[in-house]
């Protein structure tokens, strides 16, 4: 970023000079304009000794929705958009999204548009955002897009909030369990070898007095081959073959496999339907909305849906197949693209599939809680039967003589 040095006349008339640092000569004349100064010359630039950095930093995704908030609410109000970044970079506390919010602003005053500033961070402004906020800028409203956005991504984190919080009891109990029972094989059964050496044992407490060896002697090898497991499903996971098969049978887990369906097709009709209610294409819509469903099954359908579309056919014969849309779904959008709706019938399905999803998700947390509880009851209650088992069969024995 460069020097310039410039004289100026104000709106009273008075002579006023001073130096700006900017990148370019555009950009100059841009800052002279906001503050109402009349430019009379304009000096050559003095290169400053550190250039300008990248941030190279990402912002989450919830911060990225109430800056885009922030920044519509700005420019609702009549702030010009260099002066709107200016206030959102005094105001923003997390400094990755203030580095980036830097970087956009040094953009735009050299004379790039919005949209362009935000390309060149494609990990935190997605295709999604810069396909919107491109469409925003060409028909004249940026506010309402980005407002769009605000809110598109405040649901969507509520949704993914929702469904986190909901697994948190049943993996806290998983973790509490696997910890309880690891514990007892560690330091409770090896009591009981000692006592038990004379007598009688039955097989669950030969298993037990094998699973307590195992763990305490080769413990490291247990490590080894967990974290060998671990290695080998995530290496396979890394072809799209695997994954398929992975999804097609997550898909098929009564309750949650349809609450994982009914997920990506929330995300695919909201951001579908936002896209088009902003002025995005249809194609260029299907396009991008494609890879943010997080389903590789679905992402294939749409893929269809979009070359049916490109050949002037109907977006739900595509979707139909495989199953993955249900009918109910697949005959609204039928009668949305006859009636020239799509884009509101999108939004109403998406809210609707989410309220369900919401049910769907709770019913599935309802039914894994009982179910992590029985398994946890029913390895301690396997543990005890193994240790008291021989007690009283060496009890029984000590009675009869």
């Amino acid at each position: 970023m460069d020097q310039f040095s410039y004289t100026a006349r104000t709106l009273a008339g008075d002579k006023v000079s001073g130096v700006i640092e900017a990148e370019s000569e555009a950009a100059v004349l841009r800052v002279l304009e906001e503050k109402n100064l009349f430019p009379i010359t304009l000096g050559g630039s003095k290169p400053k000794a550190q250039g300008k950095v990248r941030s190279g930093r990402k912002a989450r995704a919830r911060d990225i929705g109430v800056m885009y908030g922030q920044l519509a609410d700005l420019i609702g109000s009549g702030v010009p958009l260099l002066r709107a970044l200016d206030s959102l970079i005094r105001s923003t506390v997390h400094p990755g999204l203030v580095a980036l919010l830097k970087d956009i602003r040094a953009s735009v005053a050299d004379g790039k548009s919005l949209t362009e500033s935000m390309r060149q961070f494609p990990d935190t402004f997605p295709p999604l955002h810069t396909a919107m906020v491109q469409a925003g800028e060409r028909a004249a409203f940026l506010e309402q897009v980005l407002r769009s956005l605000s809110e598109f991504l405040e649901r969507l984190d509520e949704l993914r909030s929702k469904v986190l919080g909901a697994m948190i009891y049943p993996m806290l109990l998983v973790f509490l369990g696997t910890a309880v029972m690891i514990g007892a094989l560690i330091f409770f059964v090896p009591r009981f070898e000692p006592l038990l050496a004379s007598a009688k044992k039955p097989l669950p407490t030969e298993i037990t007095f094998a699973a307590s060896k195992i763990v305490r002697s080769y413990w490291y090898v247990l490590a080894l081959g967990v974290a060998g497991g671990v290695g080998f499903v995530w290496t396979n996971l890394k072809s799209e073959s695997n994954r398929r098969r992975l999804e097609k049978w997550r898909m098929k887990i009564p309750v949650a496999g349809t609450a994982l369906k009914m997920l990506a097709i929330t995300r695919f009709c909201r951001i579908l339907g936002t896209m088009l209610v902003n002025g995005v294409p249809l194609l260029q819509a299907l396009r991008i909305s494609k890879d943010a469903t997080g389903s590789s099954l679905m992402a294939e359908r749409i893929a269809e849906a979009t070359e049916s579309v490109r050949d002037g056919k109907p977006l739900s014969g595509p979707l139909a197949v495989g199953g993955l849309f249900p009918d109910q779904i697949l005959a609204m959008i039928t009668v949305a693209e006859e009636s020239n709706k799509l884009d509101k019938v999108l939004l109403q399905i998406a809210d609707t599939v989410e309220r369900r999803t919401n049910r769907q998700v709770d019913q599935a947390v309802r039914l894994i809680e009982p179910a992590i509880l029985c398994l946890v009851a029913a390895c301690i209650g396997f543990l005890a039967l193994a240790l008291l088992l021989p007690i009283f069969t060496l009890a029984g024995s000590l009675g009869a003589r």
